[in-house]
């Protein structure tokens, strides 16, 4: 499948062909950056402008094969000349700021890449950025300072689909990348949301962590408990590395809650719930039917049913529902312990849709209760 490039590197490479021809004079077609990761981006350039104090362009966004919101946008990157009365930066070199423009999001909670109020251009965009820039200066023997504005038009349209509400970035996409490539269909960019999401609530003093795979079983959860799933990190399937994260970032606690179709899977050890990982659904089920000696006739009913909310009316007409379910989070309880090695608390709720709460650890409520009152 076919790698793409990041909006860091669209950024850096409009960035680079903007002071070009501002610095020279000479419009220009294409222009080459290398990448974090050590990859050669050619970039086809569009919408050129210049006059004699500012130069615009911009470069198409191409995310391969991946499916990525912002495919095809474009990146903008205005260079213009500084004051002399800005500061120079150290050694004599010149200045050279970077901020957003019209479809760059502004941060506005803490514990994201950049600071409050600052543009939503990530660290290692900026460092490809002010680098690429800098070279053109060198070889322009230009030492004066240079102003950079990176904004996308589109941007303002497309940031609702992205995660940047839910980080508290407003009014635009950000500018991303770590390697400046898109890998395809990568799960990179999902696990570093996680992580980004995480460390922000961890910022701003969290000490429990609420994960779910997803919002499957909102409405249960707001009628149950009175709490809201969209205040949960979103975990897809990566549950295993998100314990990891948490863990890591020093939370004291995590509060799991999702549907049986994903977390059942956890009563085996699988920490990551995607079906290409495996689908042990129904095996798992059945085993811990075995362990409460429910009767034999329903395990090869359980074995042949192709969701678990069938599974479920299989064992509520064999009276063994609970018994299963309670053995079931047990052995959930047990691999959530092993994962964290005593690092934090790990507690979990699990549901469906007919039959609402299944099982729960015994401070899971506990921990919901908090979490509602801290919200």
């Amino acid at each position: 499948m076919r790698y793409g490039f990041t909006t860091g590197s669209c950024a850096a490479a409009a960035a680079k062909a903007a002071a070009y021809m501002l610095l020279t004079g000479h419009e220009k077609n294409d222009i080459t950056v290398q990448t974090p990761k050590g990859i050669l981006y050619r970039a086809q350039l569009v919408d050129i402008r210049r006059n004699g104090q500012e130069c615009t362009c911009a470069v198409i966004k191409d995310s391969g094969d991946d499916p990525d919101v912002t495919n095809g946008i474009r990146i903008y990157a205005r260079v213009s000349f500084s004051p002399e009365s800005v500061q120079q930066a150290g050694d004599g070199q010149p200045l050279i700021t970077i901020d957003g423009g019209e479809g760059i999001g502004r941060v506005t909670l803490a514990g994201l890449d950049q600071p409050v109020g600052a543009a939503a251009i990530n660290r290692v965009p900026r460092e490809m950025i002010e680098k690429e820039v800098r070279q053109v200066c060198e070889l322009c023997d230009y030492h004066g300072n240079l102003s950079v504005i990176i904004y996308a038009p589109e941007g303002v349209y497309l940031a609702p689909k992205t995660f940047n509400p839910r980080l508290g970035i407003e009014g635009g996409i950000s500018i991303l990348g770590t390697s400046g490539i898109v890998e395809p269909m990568s799960s990179r960019a999902l696990l570093e949301t996680i992580r980004v999401e995480l460390r922000q609530q961890r910022v701003l003093g969290a000490c429990v962590a609420a994960v779910a795979p997803g919002n499957y079983g909102l409405e249960f959860m707001k009628r149950t408990y009175g709490y809201d799933l969209e205040k949960s990190i979103k975990c897809s399937n990566y549950i295993g590395e998100t314990i990891d994260m948490a863990v890591e970032l020093g939370f004291s606690g995590l509060l799991l809650t999702g549907h049986i179709g994903k977390l059942v899977k956890l009563s085996g050890g699988v920490m990551n719930t995607h079906s290409r990982e495996g689908d042990c659904r129904m095996e798992l089920l059945t085993a811990a039917a075995v362990r409460v000696q429910a009767p034999a006739e329903c395990l090869p009913k359980l074995l042949s049913c192709a969701t678990t909310e069938e599974a479920l009316k299989v064992l509520d007409n064999t009276g063994f529902r609970q018994r299963v379910m309670d053995d079931v989070m047990e052995h959930i309880a047990f691999y959530l312990d092993k994962r964290t090695a005593g690092k934090l608390t790990a507690e979990c709720i699990m549901y469906s849709m007919e039959y609402g709460e299944l099982a729960a650890t015994a401070g899971a409520k506990q921990l919901i209760e908090g979490l509602c009152n801290d919200g």
